[in-house]
């Protein structure tokens, strides 16, 4: 079973998020997505060649949502079997934190052995 099939998101907390992403804009060239209030790559699969995104978003420095992570950074992963990879994580004596579905996909949340708090994403089926 292929656990993690790329990158969903980076997300990262800042102290003025919004004086943040103008420097991130200017000096890199990563735009906010108006409706998303993110940076966004788009890119296609190769073995697909559906279309994906990964996500680039700053939060302010006291949001809650790392939490129990203490950590400045978050890493989303794509998962493509959420089920089967929170199932397989259960066996492997790793909790889990919380698990989440909405029209966007569904959610899973983990912490690594340093305690970095990890989201796990199945993005939602194409029709």
């Amino acid at each position: 079973m292929k656990r993690v099939t790329g990158i969903g998101g980076i997300f990262i907390k800042a102290k003025d998020p919004q004086a943040m992403y103008a420097w991130y804009e200017k000096h890199l060239g990563i735009a906010r997505d108006p409706t998303a209030q993110s940076g966004m790559f788009t890119w296609r699969d190769q073995d697909s060649g559906e279309e994906g995104q990964t996500i680039w978003s700053l939060f302010k420095e006291s949001s809650n949502y790392f939490d129990p992570s203490k950590s400045q950074v978050m890493i989303n992963y794509r998962v493509a079997d959420m089920d089967a990879v929170v199932d397989a994580l259960k066996s492997e004596g790793i909790q889990i934190l919380g698990r989440e579905d909405y029209d966007y996909g569904r959610f899973a949340w983990i912490m690594d052995p340093e305690g970095n708090k990890i989201e796990l994403w199945e993005p939602p089926k194409k029709s």
